[in-house]
């Protein structure tokens, strides 16, 4: 008996097969439209999940690659605008969100606040307005991504108006 050696990237070719290289550039390109796909897919359920919140935005338009987010219309207004932004952020697998919208009734712009341990809204309020009793001010800010002023978690960015 023995053992014979090959090399193994010239076969197929003889029986009409495909090579290695032709193989392996095959599985790439189905790898790569098959993440085409997914980012397609995650655009059309953020966009979703944005005219399910209310957040009216004309010609709204999302687009996903890999963690990265862009984002273009016409908000009504700032708070919408930032709501917006604040909802694509916060999505999980998403890294960073470039805002290309524009809004219709410009106002001053909010600041944001990551959420870190310990932190409540009173915490927070009082951190940017000297009263923790003006946490509602936050809560409204951030409605309708926050449903109970007591359910905020690590990470979650919020944004913090300007009180008069």
């Amino acid at each position: 008996m023995s053992l014979f050696s090959f090399i193994k990237a010239a076969g197929g070719a003889i029986f009409g097969g495909k090579s290695d290289k032709e193989e392996a550039a095959e599985r790439r390109a189905a790898a790569e439209a098959a993440e085409l796909a997914e980012e397609a897919a995650t655009a059309r359920r953020l966009e979703e999940t944005i005219r399910d919140l209310g957040l009216d935005v004309d010609g709204l338009n999302v687009h996903v690659d890999d963690d990265r987010v862009t984002v273009s219309g016409l908000a009504h207004d700032q708070a919408t605008k930032e709501k917006v932004v604040l909802v694509l952020g916060n999505s999980g697998g998403i890294a960073s969100v470039e805002d290309n919208m524009t809004v219709e009734n410009v106002e001053p712009e909010a600041q944001f606040h990551t959420v870190v341990s310990g932190d409540t809204l009173g915490k927070i309020a009082k951190h940017y307005y000297g009263d923790a009793m003006k946490y509602p001010v936050i809560f409204e800010a951030n409605k309708p991504m926050l449903t109970d002023p007591d359910k905020i978690y690590v990470g979650q960015v919020l944004r913090i108006p300007a009180v008069d």
